[in-house]
């Protein structure tokens, strides 16, 4: 589902971390030196640089929160593609990642992945006032004389084959900016994506449209369509990863962190979902 946000490498003014081999990542060096080197992948709304060359998003801004309360003021920020995080935090080029990478198994054989940060799942975009009252895909299943729309490729195809919906229920659409036209002219009665993606078209979709809400995730195989992102660090830094995952447990309970991951899009029941599910569960594949 990430797949579909923008990546890109870093633009002017970021710092690019050399000479990583020099810095040691245990946290009274950190405290030393006065800094800590965290890398984004530039995907937006998960972490970014804006373009004054400041790191934003979920990721970005929960860390700085965390790590203030551990009394590390400055982070000295990285760019990187998303498929050279976890190997450029091997080779020591940063010491952390706010990247919001989903806690999969596989990636948790290589890092040590902190509690779940964020949590995200699928959303529906409907008309103003959401008419046919749908909080779900099983809601589209239900009645047959429903339209949902989705981009030609996207996942939700897959979704919605693994719930039943028949391909007479489905309008295949070219882009994600297809989908309020698509909305609005009634040739669909709601358009399915991410939650983060449905977020963004309301954001720009005037007051013709709204993100259905609440919204219970759908349940494919047994098992809930749902990501959870964290921040990763290297096995063996292990006073640094035990500092900032006890610092983030205690940032999560706050007020503060419900507004961070809501100000990006993120539901109420998904700031819950991260809240609540744990990470040995989801480098278990449960």
């Amino acid at each position: 589902m990430r797949s579909n946000f923008y990546r890109s490498l870093a633009a002017m003014g970021l710092t690019i971390g050399l000479a990583a081999s020099a810095h040691a990542a245990s946290l009274e060096q950190i405290k030393k030196d006065g800094y800590i080197r965290g890398a984004s992948a530039n995907e937006v709304p998960y972490s970014y640089m804006d373009e004054s060359g400041a790191a934003k998003g979920i990721g970005p801004d929960v860390a700085a929160a965390v790590l203030k309360s551990m009394d590390v003021k400055e982070v000295d920020w990285t760019v990187t593609p998303f498929g050279s995080l976890i190997p450029g935090l091997k080779a020591k080029r940063f010491d952390f990642v706010a990247a919001e990478q989903n806690i999969l198994p596989e990636r948790c054989k290589q890092v040590q992945f902190t509690t779940p940060n964020s949590s995200y799942g699928e959303g529906l975009l409907v008309p103003k006032g959401n008419p046919k009252k749908l909080h779900s895909y099983e809601d589209i299943k239900k009645d047959p004389s429903l339209k949902v729309a989705i981009v030609s490729g996207a996942d939700q195809l897959d979704f919605f084959h693994g719930l039943g919906i028949p391909e007479s229920q489905i309008v295949m659409i070219q882009a994600n900016a297809d989908a309020l036209s698509t909305i609005q002219t009634g040739r669909a009665d709601a358009y399915a994506a991410t939650e983060l993606t449905v977020a963004k078209l309301v954001q720009g979709g005037g007051s013709n449209v709204e993100q259905a809400a609440p919204f219970t995730d759908p349940v494919i195989e047994g098992k809930s369509v749902r990501s959870y992102g964290g921040f990763d660090f290297r096995p063996e830094d292990k006073d640094l990863y035990k500092a900032f995952n006890t610092a983030l447990i205690a940032f999560k309970k706050t007020d503060d962190y419900k507004k961070i991951l809501m100000s990006y899009g993120l539901s109420a029941e998904s700031v819950e979902a991260a809240r609540t599910k744990n990470t040995e569960d989801l480098c278990a594949g449960k």
